[in-house]
């Protein structure tokens, strides 16, 4: 019952987003919604087949390497957007290291294409999908993968049979605001890809255009759709959460 009252809540909100952003949209703010939703799911995607280990690892070590790097995951979280473009659009450049590497691959420079906009979306959204992750890992404790352990189980089966399942949670909430977050991206985005349309155009840099442009009425239905949406995610975390401590 409480599991179709938060779907039925989500739902409402979902479509009344859904409704804003039918009115009158040109045909470039829907390929900027299109845009966003492709770099937001890629960017989800990738961040948790890359964050599930790390926060793993961090959960998990006692390395002397773990201060450091716990430090440089959550940096994207204190550092302005505007500084970790510059430096990412720095590094992809066509002098940059990683420029230099693309450019010899015969891939060109990755600024200003949705590539770039994707490797940027990854490392600005990392602390969003490693922390739920690390703390699911480190609520688990050691006992389950003690008593898996004395069943004869490998770490790495430990890993996928227990930990998890276990994290599912922390694993559910790494998703949503990973998307979330890269939905409402807006300096290393600008920073990164710029604002060419059907390229690099995203819905933040949309409605940056429609203000410069003095458009109010279709920055309006932007806006109002991210408002909607972003109310409807921080919801759904806040239910889940209430029914996840009822359950415990």
């Amino acid at each position: 019952m409480k599991s179709k009252t938060l779907a039925t809540k989500v739902l409402l909100f979902e479509g009344l987003a859904l409704k804003l952003a039918r009115m009158n949209l040109t045909p470039e703010s829907w390929q900027a919604i299109q845009l966003t939703l492709a770099l937001a799911t890629s960017t989800t995607l990738v961040l948790l087949v890359l964050a599930t280990p790390l926060a793993w690892w961090l959960s998990q070590t006692q390395s002397a390497w773990r201060a450091p790097i716990h430090a440089l995951v959550t940096l994207p979280l204190v550092l302005p957007p505007s500084v970790l473009g510059f430096y990412l659009l720095v590094v992809m450049g066509p002098n940059g290291p990683l420029g230099l590497i693309t450019q010899a691959m015969g891939w060109g420079v990755l600024s200003f294409t949705f590539t770039g906009l994707l490797l940027g979306s990854v490392v600005f959204s990392l602390p969003f999908a490693v922390q739920p992750l690390q703390h699911a890992f480190e609520a688990m404790g050691v006992r389950p993968l003690e008593v898996a352990a004395t069943l004869r189980a490998s770490p790495l089966d430990a890993f996928f049979s227990v930990a998890l399942p276990l994290a599912k949670p922390g694993l559910v909430t790494a998703a949503i605001l990973s998307f979330a977050h890269t939905v409402g991206e807006f300096g290393v985005v600008l920073m990164i890809g710029g604002n060419i349309p059907g390229k690099t155009r995203v819905v933040s840099t949309e409605i940056y255009g429609h203000v410069e442009a003095m458009d109010y009425a279709q920055a309006h239905v932007l806006a109002a759709g991210m408002l909607v949406f972003s109310f409807a995610v921080l919801l759904a975390l806040a239910l889940m959460n209430r029914r996840q401590r009822q359950v415990v």
